[in-house]
């Protein structure tokens, strides 16, 4: 008989590890708590505009190719990626002063000379160094499951861990090449997907430049939303029962064992092994009773969550000729705004905001003729605010907007327009603080000091997601699902795995 696994949420590393485990013979049933699988990667459609609600920026497409390879797919039979060429537009605030980065080495060198002199041969070291790191990190650290601080500190990582700059902060490695502030700016964005300050993340993810500049930006026709319809396909090809709006009251132990779930229905599920995609906090705290829990109170009250976000859709009439699909304003006063964020948590005065507008690339989510736009601002999270607060923050945004972007009449021309924050994060997707992505990247919640996938408390119940290692992001929870997939079948190689 085959053994049964329940997994709790469907996000991209519940859908990822389902395809996996259903592929290798398990009977799957996967539970989700909202009426759209997804998790974050959510989607809506209003008035003619369709709007990816969480993730928009398809990067590590190597991570997504073998990940497909892993279950018999091929990535092209699911995904029509189209690579974006500018990647993306900076504008610098108050400065009149716009750049486009290309993901193309020679034409980058190019825009960085023009900035600092001598900095385009800086950036082709820098880049040399990231793309070293970046596949030490997916040889040998990226890919392993860690049970002991020694697993972690062992011979290997105390000599390529120097290579990896494990011990210096990333606004510090980033000032041993660069000089002029928007440069320095540039190459510590991408910190943002990761939910972290330059000014408190290891210097070890200066790999996002790699993946960044290096390997290119890329964009799924039809939306972010279409990764989750190619897993949701390959789930039920392999059997998967996938069960929505369907919240879980708790985990069911027994004898120190997960044996199922209950649901808020009352209905009850069993499974051999549990798995559990849900925020971490909420898993622990709410789906378990007290003697289970791994992690207490006073680990979460001492936590860095990420950034929650203020986020708007907009649909607007007419075509914006001065975005591209991504966009960026950085706010002038870089370190200020990060301790807004982290430091002592305010609505940011001097905010940066990224615009994505997907129309550039994709007619299908606008009407012809008009503009789909993914407004988001990194917040800190647990803010509070009533909505007259947010609608008033929203003005302000939509006025920065305007004024940076060079969009004439910018508010007059909105059709449709949606508010979404701390507070819509906590009810739809039981995030702790209402975070928009989970534990920050601080180097004391990075691999061995990131919550395990496995419960140390209940056995047969595992974790999977942003909240685990490797971390934030869509490709990173892949690597998830893969890393606890390798925990339940006791494999202990740190590299990728050739097949299942």
């Amino acid at each position: 008989m085959k053994q049964s696994v329940l997994i709790i949420g469907g996000g991209i590393g519940g859908l990822a590890t389902a395809c996996m485990m259903a592929k290798k013979g398990y009977s799957v049933t996967l539970v989700e708590k909202n009426a759209k699988i997804g998790g974050r990667a959510n989607i809506f459609s209003s008035q003619g505009f369709t709007f990816d609600m969480g993730p928009s920026w398809y990067l590590m497409p190597d991570v997504f190719e073998h990940f497909f390879n892993l279950i018999d797919e091929k990535i092209s039979d699911h995904l029509d990626l189209v690579r974006l060429k500018p990647s993306y537009r900076i504008f610098f605030k108050d400065e009149n002063k716009v750049v486009d980065l290309n993901s193309n080495i020679e034409e980058d060198k190019k825009i960085f000379e023009a900035i600092e002199a001598g900095s385009g041969e800086k950036l082709e070291e820098y880049l040399a160094l990231s793309k070293m790191q970046y596949e030490i990190a997916i040889k040998d650290f990226m890919y392993k499951n860690y049970n002991t601080v020694f697993d972690f500190f062992n011979k290997r990582v105390m000599t390529e861990g120097r290579k990896l700059s494990v011990f210096a902060k990333m606004n510090e490695y980033v000032e041993r090449f660069f000089k002029s502030e928007i440069l320095k700016k540039i190459m510590q964005y991408q910190l943002v997907f990761l939910g972290s300050s330059p000014y408190n993340t290891p210097a070890l993810y200066n790999i996002m430049s790699h993946i960044d500049f290096n390997m290119g930006v890329y964009y799924p026709q039809g939306g972010i939303y279409k990764i989750i319809q190619a897993l949701e396909n390959i789930a039920t090809k392999y059997g998967v029962k996938i069960l929505t709006s369907s919240p879980v009251k708790k985990i069911v132990v027994e004898n120190k064992k997960a044996s199922g779930v209950e649901l808020e229905s009352g209905k009850l599920l069993t499974a051999d092994i549990v798995i559990s995609n849900a925020d971490i906090e909420h898993t622990e705290t709410n789906l378990l009773p007290k003697e289970a829990r791994t992690l207490k109170k006073k680990y979460w009250d001492k936590t860095i969550m990420a950034p929650s976000a203020f986020i708007l859709y907009i649909g607007v009439k007419d075509k914006v000729p001065s975005l591209l699909h991504h966009n960026l304003i950085f706010s002038k006063d870089w370190r200020h705004n990060f301790g807004q964020i982290f430091d002592k948590p305010a609505w940011p005065d001097d905010p940066s905001l990224y615009v994505c507008c997907p129309s550039k690339t994709d007619p299908s989510v606008a009407p012809a003729g008009k503009e789909n736009l993914f407004v988001l601002v990194p917040i800190a999270s647990g803010l509070e605010y009533t909505e007259e607060a947010l609608e008033a923050y929203k003005q302000k945004i939509i006025a920065t907007i305007a004024k940076e972007m060079n969009i004439p009449d910018f508010k007059n021309r909105i059709e449709y327009s949606r508010m979404y924050s701390v507070k819509d994060f906590a009810k739809d997707y039981n995030a702790y603080k209402g975070s928009a992505l989970g534990l920050a990247h601080t180097m004391m919640q990075t691999a061995i000091f990131r919550p395990n996938n496995r419960s140390k408390k209940v056995s047969n119940l595992y974790y999977v997601g942003a909240g685990t290692n490797p971390g934030i992001g869509m490709p990173i929870c892949l690597i998830s699902a893969e890393l606890v997939y390798k925990r339940i079948h006791n494999i202990t190689s740190a590299e990728p795995l050739k097949n299942l």
